[in-house]
């Protein structure tokens, strides 16, 4: 046992030892500044099964993306959660892999396991979209009020504490309107809004992604039959990503060991990590990631004073777990789909012939 633990931490810190050349090469890490020796200290002093645990935590978050998915999918056809969950698995690999051109590859392989309409898929992939981006508003706001509410006094803490208020009811204020629109377009107008996006989805420059967007939120929206399954499908995002926020103070709280101010960071102050690295995420590169890593890291460092080694390794590491841990069960299942490398592109630009020809 003691020798696994040796090799899983040998393993841990080249992985880490990577995130720290890619950030060198962008620039955000500073020879003057940064200790690689410091660094492997972080990494060799972590709480290992502090560090297992959100791995398995962060199966269980695919577990539930996957019933709120089987939600959708039921009142299309046919919905098997093991397929679902495989699926899942093999689309986020993708992600990893591909970067952003490999979000297709997960409703372009459920809509041939289920033997699924593409545009169907796509829907309730547009649907699942709208979900987690009110559920990144709302985790985002909590952050921003928190982050008033724990502003002291001076006039930069109180200029923060004004601008996280106004960003928190922006954001707030948009997630309602959101709701309320999806809402609008199950009961009343997805008939009138196709009819009058119809004509958009062919025309060239901003107009056609921007119609097949929209048709493709109305007919995820038709995946909703009712109240009651709104409010499980809400009931599935916020467990979803409470479990995502256990696994930010888990890992976070995993390098307590090497700095005793990561130690004492609170549930409120990691939801504001995390609430930064869902918004650096959308800079995702293939099998490098970035956005994410470089927001934690300026979160922990500038505002809540963390060294920047153990900042660093924590960030590379959340980082490995939330985007790259599903590859060690999803890229096995791309494998049993007969997916190469290769393949693997030519299916995920399928989107370009296939996707948006069933809008």
């Amino acid at each position: 046992m003691q020798t696994s633990s040796r090799k899983l931490l040998i393993i841990l810190a080249g992985l880490v030892l990577a995130g720290f050349v890619v950030y060198q090469s962008t620039g955000f890490v500073h020879k003057a500044n940064f200790s690689g020796q410091k660094l492997l200290h972080a990494v060799a002093g972590a709480n290992l099964y502090l560090l297992l645990l959100p791995i398995f935590v962060i199966y269980s978050c695919y577990a539930i993306r996957s019933l709120r998915w089987q939600l959708f999918q039921g009142n299309l056809g046919s919905s098997r959660f093991w397929v679902i969950y495989k699926m899942t698995l093999a689309g986020f690999a993708a992600i990893f892999i591909l970067g952003r051109p490999g979000e297709p590859v997960r409703p372009l392989l459920l809509a041939r396991k289920e033997k699924l309409p593409i545009a169907d898929m796509f829907g309730i992939y547009a649907l699942e979209r709208l979900f987690d981006t009110g559920s990144t508003a709302v985790i985002a706001a909590l952050a921003l009020f928190f982050v008033n509410s724990q502003s002291g006094g001076g006039e930069t803490t109180s200029a923060l504490g004004t601008a996280a208020k106004t960003a928190g009811t922006l954001l707030f204020t948009g997630v309602t309107a959101a709701v309320v629109f999806l809402v609008y377009l199950r009961l009343h107008g997805t008939a009138l809004l196709e009819r009058r996006l119809g004509g958009w989805r062919t025309m060239p420059g901003w107009r056609g992604p921007v119609a097949r967007i929209l048709l493709g939120v109305v007919r995820g929206a038709q995946a909703i039959r009712d109240g009651k399954e709104l409010l499980l499908a809400i009931f599935y995002s916020g467990l979803h990503w409470f479990l995502v926020l256990l696994v930010y103070y888990w890992g976070t709280h995993a390098f307590g060991n090497t700095s005793p101010r990561m130690a004492a960071l609170t549930l409120g102050e990691v939801m504001l990590v995390m609430a930064f690295s869902l918004v650096g995420s959308v800079v995702q590169l293939p099998a490098v990631g970035g956005g994410a890593q470089l927001a934690s890291v300026l979160v922990y460092t500038k505002m809540f004073g963390v060294e920047t080694e153990p900042a660093t390794a924590a960030a590379v590491v959340l980082w490995l777990i939330g985007f790259a841990a599903c590859c060690l069960a999803g890229v096995p299942f791309l494998i049993q789909e007969g997916l190469s490398l290769g393949k693997l592109r030519e299916f995920a630009h399928e989107k370009e012939a296939t996707g948006e020809a069933a809008q």
